[in-house]
């Protein structure tokens, strides 16, 4: 089992690279961070994963570009993997994210991941003059004209959105940089399928076990590999040697531990202290050490 801290909604952003280190100190397999471009000041679009619809961050809360993240974490790091989790790619074109993804997976000798999804958010969508309603359609194109570039030949595309006279992207990675696909609805779950992994939700075992048994069925009827096909989800429950031992039976490959300290909208972890100021990089690194030793250290 991988384990990956999803960092997310973190105000002190001087502590990014130092929570790299910190997560590779403590044997993290890898550390994600999330995206988004512009982030509207009115939102009526409702947010998929609360009850209520309401986005839980502050309207200011930074969003860092992945990319440069990604790329200087790797720069303070040698073994972490790195993923957006997740890159709102549908928002971009697919020259300029696949050239951002490349270099950063040039300069951390190959230890990227591009975590997709096409996203919730109108309001974001209007602000950047994407079309919403197309944007599942687009981003699958974006993937394909990203992997042409990747291979460094010459290519050419003529797509729905995309049209490339023939061209070549340097420098390129020295091996394919995998696909992680988010979203639960029926479009998302196939995306997966087709690409390389899965960045679930947050689950509990009985949650998780018809939408793992759907997708893992989907990847057998396309006649495609379950070999190295990663899925990864945020366990809601404690991370347990039996409730990890039931997830992997299911097919899971990661656990997303999120932002352990600070309380979660989600789910309440032994990690997180309430008496502690979050603010400060000394709580996060004791409450990725308790993690560590609560549960990593059991591996």
């Amino acid at each position: 089992m991988e384990y990956w801290l999803s960092i997310t909604t973190i105000p002190e952003q001087d502590q990014l690279l130092a929570l790299a280190r910190i997560a590779e100190e403590a044997g993290f397999d890898g550390i994600t961070v999330a995206d988004h471009v512009l982030m509207p000041t009115r939102i009526a679009s409702r947010y998929p994963y609360t009850e209520d619809g309401a986005i839980w961050w502050p309207a200011d809360t930074p969003w860092p570009d992945p990319w440069v993240t990604l790329a200087a974490m790797g720069a303070v790091t040698t073994k972490l993997r790195l993923a957006s989790n997740i890159c709102l790619a549908a928002l971009r074109d697919p020259a300029t994210l696949a050239k951002s993804v490349s270099t950063a997976a040039v300069l951390t000798g190959g230890r990227i991941v591009l975590g997709v999804a096409s996203g919730w958010l109108r309001e974001e969508y209007d602000l950047l003059g994407v079309d919403f309603a197309t944007r599942g359609r687009r981003l699958d194109e974006l993937l394909t004209v990203a992997r042409k570039f990747w291979s460094g030949r010459p290519v050419t595309h003529e797509g729905e959105f995309f049209c490339y006279a023939e061209s070549i992207m340097c420098p390129a990675p020295a091996a394919p940089v995998p696909v992680w696909c988010g979203g639960a609805v029926p479009a998302a779950l196939g995306r997966a399928v087709r690409n390389d992994g899965w960045l679930g939700l947050p689950l509990d075992r009985a949650g998780a076990a018809p939408v793992l048994g759907a997708l893992l069925q989907q990847r057998d009827a396309a006649g495609l590999s379950r070999e190295h096909f990663a899925i990864n989800i945020a366990l809601t429950e404690a991370h347990e040697p039996q409730a990890i031992a039931d997830v992997a039976a299911m097919g899971v490959t990661g656990l997303m531990i999120m932002s352990p300290w600070l309380p979660n909208p989600f789910f309440a972890a032994p990690w997180y202290r309430a008496d502690a100021d979050p603010a400060r990089l000394e709580t996060k690194r004791e409450a990725i050490m308790r993690f560590a030793d609560q549960v990593l250290a059991r591996r």
